[in-house]
């Protein structure tokens, strides 16, 4: 019972928490790379692009504050010339005993991935639906924890055909959209402190409800441990596009591709 409780556990964190991590990594970077190489001219692309991305980032922030029940005392949505380079912000407060508010700040500082990513998936679903099913249809293809890269080469492998959606006014409107979105999904330091405070609870939670399902009934575990499993692969389907869309606009870059200013 116990290495089932173990590798539930186990499963549940690294295709959950280690998925969000890992292509927040991978976005950021992108998004780095996107605004390096126009050069002295960076900070105005990250402004032109802020100003549809940046209020969304920060709504993300506050809907998740709203969720787990922090107090919004500010927030703003875009600003240019601040102090200290910040674009927009939320301030919050929390009660520090409630642990449902802790595990909140996980959710809360990594909520710029999980809603942008959300909003390109629905983007996807109104304007190019067919490609959304060939994404999805990855997911199907081989079993998601017994061949994590089997499964997200599938899902990959269905990349190429965005393309053929070149020719249609909706696949602009995505990718351009997409972009001014994706290029804002990359966490700032005090978001990735956020979610850091509230990661150990966010275990803790995991942790509490397979022990106590172990102990119950094998079987209510594993029931438990398939339904987290089976949102952590959409979940992989809808950041997978968002990385795309990323790549997508760093490729982009290039072609404007400036020096830096010295």
């Amino acid at each position: 019972m116990f290495a089932q409780i173990l590798t539930s556990f186990v499963l549940q964190t690294v295709f959950t928490v280690g998925i969000i991590f890992l292509f927040g990594f991978l976005i950021a970077f992108c998004n780095k790379r996107f605004y390096a190489n126009f050069g002295a001219f960076g900070r105005l692309a990250c402004y032109i692009t802020g100003a549809i991305g940046t209020p969304v980032h920060e709504c993300a922030h506050a809907l998740f504050c709203v969720i787990f029940g922090h107090k919004v005392m500010e927030i703003k949505l875009f600003q240019i010339n601040s102090a200290d380079g910040t674009l927009g912000y939320v301030n919050h407060t929390y009660n520090p005993k409630n642990i449902y508010h802790k595990v909140g700040n996980f959710f809360i500082g990594v909520a710029p991935i999980i809603v942008i990513s959300a909003i390109l998936y629905l983007m996807a679903y109104l304007l190019l639906p067919e490609f959304l099913v060939e994404l999805s249809a990855g997911i199907q293809v081989v079993d998601f924890v017994a061949d994590f890269g089997g499964a997200l080469l599938s899902i990959l492998s269905s990349v190429p055909i965005f393309f053929l959606y070149a020719v249609t006014w909706q696949w602009w409107v995505f990718l351009i959209v997409g972009i001014f979105l994706a290029l804002h999904m990359t966490l700032s330091k005090p978001d990735i402190k956020g979610a850091l405070n509230g990661l150990i609870f966010v275990l803790l939670a995991f942790l509490i409800v397979d022990v106590v399902l172990g102990l119950v009934d094998g079987v209510l575990l594993q029931g438990f441990t398939s339904g987290v499993l089976s949102v952590a692969s959409y979940l992989l389907c809808i950041l997978v596009l968002s990385l795309i869309i990323s790549v997508m606009a760093l490729l982009i870059s290039y072609c404007f591709r400036l020096p830096k200013k010295n």
